[in-house]
């Protein structure tokens, strides 16, 4: 049965004194058994920190992006390894900006979901169109060739470790939000897709987030709807007052 997850991408935001404070409210305002299973994405300086804080609370620590190799001549880059031994075993891969910015292809992705699998880890991965591209009606044309190329290659076993986050790009950070019934459509659109490459069991399984400036007042809404399991949240999740609104709006949804 797949579970309701809300997860808080940091992005490049908060030093280590910020985080502490950050973490700090987190753990003093969070309910011991919160209505969805809550992770944080801290950068990478902060990570073992973040884990050590929250080690005792239902909060797990993810990292936002990691490289496919063990090791080796990769300056700047951080391994599956490295993550694990610092006592994070969930990583983000996809993220549109790692697209954008930085120029990750399906190719490469496919290389980071594997490497991520093999070593044993929890992978969120992100998908979602342009707005050029939902402008075209060209989405669900997008997010099938996403998932495909970048993350169809796994087994059906390999899919236990396996959480999805459609998120429609023109909708992060901008203010702009899918509707709910947009999201939904796409959701739905997805766990078929995932019914049709392995089964219906599998599809029912994975949780499909959504990701695209998610806040307390429209999280209700969008958690409400059937295929939405939870959100990835970006700016929201720098607020703990905002974050744990979110993460409750499924107690409010239900």
């Amino acid at each position: 049965m797949r579970k309701n997850i809300v997860a808080g991408n940091w992005k490049m935001n908060n030093d280590l004194a910020e985080t502490s404070e950050l973490l700090n409210h987190l753990k003093m305002q969070l309910v011991k058994e919160p209505t969805a299973e809550v992770y944080v994405a801290p950068s990478y300086v902060s990570l073992y920190h973040a884990f050590q804080t929250l080690k005792d609370t239902p909060v797990k620590v993810a990292a936002q992006n990691m490289h496919f190799a063990k090791s080796g001549a990769h300056t700047g880059e951080v391994s599956a390894q490295m993550l694990m031994s610092t006592g994070v075993n969930t990583v983000i891969l996809g993220h549109s900006e790692r697209r954008a910015q930085f120029g990750e292809t399906d190719e490469i992705l496919a290389k980071k979901v594997t490497a991520a699998i093999e070593a044993g880890m929890e992978v969120i991965f992100c998908f979602g169109e342009e707005l050029e591209e939902r402008k075209g009606d060209k989405h669900f044309d997008v997010v099938k060739s996403q998932l495909e190329n970048a993350i169809f290659h796994l087994s059906k076993e390999d899919w236990k470790n396996v959480i999805l986050a459609y998120e429609p790009v023109w909708a992060i950070g901008t203010g702009e939000t899918a509707s709910p019934e947009q999201a939904q459509e796409v959701h739905a659109y997805v766990r078929k897709l995932v019914a049709d490459k392995y089964d219906s069991e599998t599809a029912e399984n994975v949780s499909i987030l959504y990701g695209g400036s998610v806040k307390p007042d429209n999280a209700k809404e969008i958690f409400g709807k059937e295929d939405v399991d939870g959100g990835l949240i970006g700016g929201a999740s720098l607020k703990a007052i905002d974050f744990l609104a979110i993460v409750n709006a499924f107690e409010d949804a239900d």
